[in-house]
């Protein structure tokens, strides 16, 4: 008689367990995460005065001793479900700072705001997808003999997209320390836009914060060239942020030109290397600034925090521009299934962090995004609520955690015990993950029919 495989097995192990029906309400509860978190502890909540215990929860009683907590991973690769969930944070973090909710008033949509793309600049002549690729009229050719030119029509999908026409040629030390640099460039930026508009209405840089507050929610995609380009909703307020409305000088206009102005203007300088020198990185010279309109006219503002949301799930590997986890060794690099160009940009991390003048930048510890070290999303303080917030607010929602009231303490005790799932485990919750999907895909198809058929839900 044939056995079963490993995975089979052991899901019919968890099946038979007498706990089996409290650990897929656990699963259920992380929404099927694929690698779950392990929790072992308890929380108290005692009344403050008479030291009574009004609420206890302890571990002890569930399947393994242990209570089960999403990952929290944003990355579609790594855990769907809890990607999902991610995004869909991020659309409402970034449509509140566009049409105002999650304390954040409605007022906002009325305010200048500008869906801006900013992206890296040329390290070298590479591929393109459309029209034809590069022409040439001469048969040039470069310093290693290869053709300076192509004329090919490529698809967006063919693999040499985006690779360079000369990898000999192609500045991949530049391009590494720009995406090193990337986070404090676009700092930078942000300050020159506050300069520019000051500069603008004869306003002293220093007093600007007097007058009114930029604020932004961005996020880092990568192009086909492994390069990383932003795009930012930014928004100008009063002095107070949301609360406030802009000065009269604030206008949409004067933001777009203070915009363009701070991303032609800006660079950093790098630190010197006898190996490399020392470098002005600046963005590219395509800038682009469109303003969002109240009245429609302009672009969607929820398709503008739905493409943005679609963004954070993606990690480095799902892109093709590097992978998803760490690389500690340098035969790291050579084992990692991707482009030759990529695979240059690895090793190029690999060199230049263990040059002393770039250790600060920690190249090696984040080859695998291609020396970008920032945040895929971050925004202003006063642009909108927090993940952190909107986390809380659905956990006290799905009765998850409890408010306590006022004279009441609460004595929590938790500590790590592992993570991750068996593998039958895995095989039940993504499972669950898939029924959870379709569940809400059935139930969007259905709001959309009463929203398009009124008359449908009263029949």
């Amino acid at each position: 008689m044939r056995q079963l495989p490993e995975t089979d097995r052991d899901a019919i192990r968890i099946a038979q367990d007498p706990q089996f029906t409290r650990w897929l309400e656990q699963v259920t509860a992380t929404g099927g995460c694929a690698h779950p978190i392990h929790l072992s502890g308890s929380t108290t909540t005692l009344d403050g005065t008479t030291g009574e215990i009004i609420r206890h929860y302890d571990t002890r009683t569930e399947p393994g001793e242990r209570l089960l907590v999403r990952c929290r991973n944003r990355r579609a690769t790594v855990c769907a479900p809890c990607s999902r969930l991610h995004a869909g944070d991020t659309f409402h973090l970034v449509r509140a700072g566009l049409l105002g909710g999650k304390s954040v008033p409605a007022t906002v949509r009325d305010r200048p705001r500008l869906f801006v793309t900013l992206t890296a600049p040329s390290f070298g002549p590479v591929h393109g997808a459309g029209a034809r690729c590069r022409p040439r009229r001469d048969r040039a050719r470069c310093e290693h003999g290869r053709l300076l030119g192509c004329g090919a029509v490529h698809d967006t999908n063919d693999a040499v997209v985006g690779q360079p026409l000369c990898a000999d040629c192609y500045d991949y030390p530049a391009h590494v320390l720009w995406h090193a640099h990337a986070g404090k460039l676009w700092d930078r930026f942000v300050i020159g836009v506050r300069r520019q508009l000051a500069s603008a209405v004869g306003v002293t840089q220093s007093r600007f914060p007097d007058h009114a507050r930029l604020s932004f929610a961005r996020v880092a995609e990568y192009q086909k060239r492994a390069a990383v380009h932003v795009h930012a909703v930014v928004r100008l307020d009063g002095p107070n942020g949301p609360t406030n409305e802009p000065p009269n000088w604030g206008t949409a206009d004067r933001l777009i030109d203070a915009v363009r102005a701070s991303a032609h203007r800006v660079a950093i300088r790098t630190a010197y290397s006898p190996a490399v020198g020392q470098l002005d990185l600046r963005w590219g010279v395509q800038v682009d600034a469109r303003p969002l309109h109240a009245d429609g006219l302009g672009l969607d503002d929820d398709a503008v925090a739905a493409y943005i949301a679609k963004y954070v799930t993606k990690g480095a590997g799902e892109t093709g521009a590097g992978t998803d986890y760490r690389l500690t060794t340098w035969d790291d690099v050579g084992s990692v299934h991707v482009t030759d160009h990529v695979r240059a940009l690895m090793r190029t991390c690999w060199r230049l962090g263990g040059l002393p003048e770039y250790k600060p930048l920690r190249t090696r510890a984040w080859a695998h995004t291609l020396g970008y070290r920032g945040h895929i999303l971050t925004k202003s303080r006063a642009y909108s609520t927090t993940y952190a917030a909107l986390r809380a607010d659905r956990a006290e929602h799905q009765g998850h955690v409890h408010s306590d009231s006022p004279g009441t303490a609460a004595d929590a005790r938790w500590r790590y015990v592992g993570s991750g799932h068996t593998p039958g485990a895995a095989l039940l919750a993504a499972g669950i993950a898939e029924d959870l999907a379709a569940n809400r895909e059935t139930a969007r198809e259905e709001l959309a029919v009463v929203r398009c058929w009124p008359g449908v839900a009263s029949k």
